[in-house]
């Protein structure tokens, strides 16, 4: 596994086994690449926190962005994404969102929070307007999730 900067630039770092503690070796990681075999990753020293299973591939922090809308054609309050969130109203307040724009990676949206009801594939490009999404009057999405291994 290779850790690096932003978008493979900067400081690099070659790890080929287990390692409780990186922070020796770099302050943080925005972009990995996975050159043989697969890696469990930890947000935390001591392979605590959010665990991430990466195998042979690139990885870049950022690659998954998204901007939500309270209101149609981008209007009202908006908040930006670059991780699942399992229920719009308790991360922001919003009863859900009627507009976004996906700037990076493709998302699936939820009807339901934690990732239930109908779903709807999201992939880069501005949706101004979700009422015209789905049947009888179209959908209100509660819930998101990163698709994290496609190949499109």
């Amino acid at each position: 596994m290779k850790g690096e900067g932003m978008n493979f630039q900067g400081r690099s770092w070659d790890c080929s086994g287990d390692c409780a503690d990186m922070s020796s070796y770099m302050n943080r990681c925005h972009s990995c690449r996975v050159e043989r075999g697969c890696f469990m990753v930890y947000d935390r020293t001591n392979y605590m926190g959010n665990q991430y299973f990466m195998r042979r591939g690139e990885y870049h922090r950022g690659s998954y962005r998204i901007r939500i809308y309270e209101r149609e054609n981008f209007g009202g309050q908006m908040y930006e994404l670059m991780d699942d969130c399992d229920n719009i109203m308790d991360r922001y307040r919003m009863n859900s969102f009627m507009s976004c724009n996906v700037m990076d990676g493709h998302w699936l949206m939820y009807e339901q929070p934690m990732y239930r009801g109908r779903q709807m594939y999201m992939r880069p490009g501005e949706y101004r307007n979700f009422t015209n999404m789905g049947s009888s009057g179209g959908m209100r999405f509660m819930s998101m999730r990163r698709i994290m291994d496609s190949y499109y």
